[in-house]
């Protein structure tokens, strides 16, 4: 149940809705800093083997 907010309802429901975009961002930058470090080691590991 939603509480009832009077005057500041815009307010807060805004800053839920910049929260959750917020978080989004986050978390999708994280996937793509794991996705990128991930083929980065896999490079250094396949440089590593062909030298010995």
């Amino acid at each position: 149940m939603m509480p009832d907010l009077g005057n500041y309802t815009t307010v807060v429901l805004s800053a839920y809705g910049i929260a959750i975009v917020l978080l989004a961002v986050l978390t999708i930058l994280s996937l793509l800093k794991a996705k990128h470090s991930k083929q980065h080691l896999s490079e250094l590991e396949k440089r590593r083997k062909r030298n010995g």
